[in-house]
């Protein structure tokens, strides 16, 4: 199989690493007929192998002693560590032997390595995590959750770009409706950030070719008021994490009320098939993990606690958003709002 269609793994990143990490590989490589790159101890990654029936598939291994782990300091450890799994993945996506790379391993070493190892996308002032959030009808993609704790208005306005560009050629979604995250829909409602946001997008959307819809609440994220949530990284994490918690809790709630009488387990019976797709759509593990949109190249990180599920759609995603060329058309369309800028 050409290396064309390989994706870079980062085997040993991750709680459950190498053994659930190694699984989604295989599971990616049956699946998907794609070629994975394992990127770790050769020999616990062999020795995970070796419990599967790989044969047929294309599962090359990349050989290194070093890995960054959970509890390091993200961007000191990426300098020390010059051979690190994670980042000998992404410079395989550097030097065009692989689509994109994945790790399940310390964020925020990943996202210093790829700032690293890939650089920015020329005009690009603060690359961001995306994270796909399920709705009533579909997901809304919120950006950003995490890297930009800070922002300036004009990182937003990248934000906005970035994600309708990844939801149209990663959910196929023709023209994306973009929200700003604000505390009400009226376009006065926010703090100083968001009134200047919301200003610089209503003046550029259509230079950019975002579907501007002004600002949304918090609540319009589950109920699919928008596709794509604009907000720093302070915000955006926080409403990730109550996202994820109030999640597990209310499922929690409900296996625990399903199981608490026999009226309760007959009707749990009849009703598990659409309560199975109720939980498949709250699973994490469905969109694999979140984009680290901005840099040049395709870079995918995953939840700490990925299972080979995880894996196998966080493998999925990095060749998509490297096919459909998700980072060229960032650059495109900020090489329009630059020209304009230089010609008012």
């Amino acid at each position: 199989m050409s290396a064309a269609v390989r994706v870079a793994l980062d085997a040993m990143g991750g709680d459950n690493a190498p053994g659930e990490i190694v699984l989604g590989a295989i599971q990616a490589a049956r699946e998907y007929s794609m070629g994975v790159y394992l990127v770790g101890r050769e020999d616990a990654i062999r020795a995970e192998l070796a419990k599967h029936d790989t044969q047929g598939l294309d599962l090359p291994m990349v050989h290194t002693d070093e890995v960054i782990e959970m509890d390091e300091h993200p961007a000191s450890a990426v300098r020390r560590k010059k051979n690190a799994s994670m980042t000998l993945a992404l410079q395989l996506v550097r030097d065009g032997s692989a689509l994109g790379a994945v790790s399940a391993g310390n964020s925020g070493a990943m996202m210093a390595a790829s700032l690293f190892t890939l650089k920015r996308i020329e005009g690009v002032d603060r690359p961001a995590l995306g994270g796909v959030f399920p709705t009533r009808d579909g997901a809304c993609f919120v950006i950003d959750i995490g890297a930009n704790t800070d922002c300036k208005p004009e990182y937003l306005q990248q934000f906005a770009l970035m994600g309708s560009i990844y939801m149209q050629r990663i959910f196929s979604i023709p023209s994306p409706r973009v929200g700003l995250l604000a505390n009400g829909e009226e376009e006065t409602k926010g703090n100083e950030q968001v009134l200047q946001t919301h200003q610089l997008l209503k003046a550029n959307a259509g230079i950019l070719g975002i579907n501007f819809i002004g600002n949304v609440e918090g609540r319009d994220i589950p109920t699919g008021g928008a596709d794509v949530v604009v907000c720093d990284g302070f915000v955006g994490n926080v409403v990730l994490k109550l996202s994820e918690g109030l999640a597990e809790t209310l499922l929690g709630m409900l296996r625990m009320q399903m199981t608490s009488s026999l009226p309760s387990k007959l009707a749990a019976a009849v009703l598990r098939p659409g309560l199975r797709n109720v939980y498949r759509r709250m699973d994490y593990a469905e969109y694999g993990g979140v984009p680290l949109l901005g840099i040049n190249g395709s870079a995918i990180v995953s939840h700490g606690r990925s299972n080979a599920k995880a894996i196998k759609n966080a493998l999925r995603v990095a060749r998509q958003t490297a096919e459909t060329n998700v980072a060229g058309a960032i650059a495109e369309g900020l090489a329009k709002l630059q020209t304009k800028s230089s010609n008012p």
